[in-house]
């Protein structure tokens, strides 16, 4: 279990030092490495190549915005070979849901507690 936790953390962490050097040593704003580790997510699961690491570091994986990617296209596949063509517009969404609905009930709760500054 512990080594299970170490192979999580050390994935995971992995995965935030590349973006905090991208955000470092690079002119990339945070919302186009957040799409760009999206999209690498997405294009890793459709070959083959995420899902290892999936298994391999569990939350580690899946929990980083590039889980976000391999989620969605988990699910296209599913919805797919589920509903055929029409899989690809609802296979993503359907898979993500629970995502989406956290990441907006708690925006929402931030934009009331947080007092915005104008720059």
């Amino acid at each position: 279990m512990l080594y299970d936790i170490f192979k999580a953390f050390w994935v995971g962490g992995g995965l935030c030092v590349i973006a905090q050097i991208l955000i470092d040593k690079t002119k990339l704003t945070p919302a186009r490495i957040m799409v760009t580790y999206v999209v690498a997510g997405a294009f890793l699961t459709l070959f083959g190549i995420y899902e290892p690491v999936v298994k391999y570091a569990g939350a580690g994986a899946t929990v980083p915005i590039i889980g976000f990617g391999y989620s969605l296209c988990k699910g296209v596949i599913k919805g797919i070979n589920q509903k055929g063509i029409m899989g690809i517009l609802t296979g993503g969404i359907s898979a993500t849901a629970g995502g989406i609905s956290a990441a907006i009930l708690f925006g929402y709760i931030a934009s009331l507690v947080s007092k915005p500054r104008i720059k």
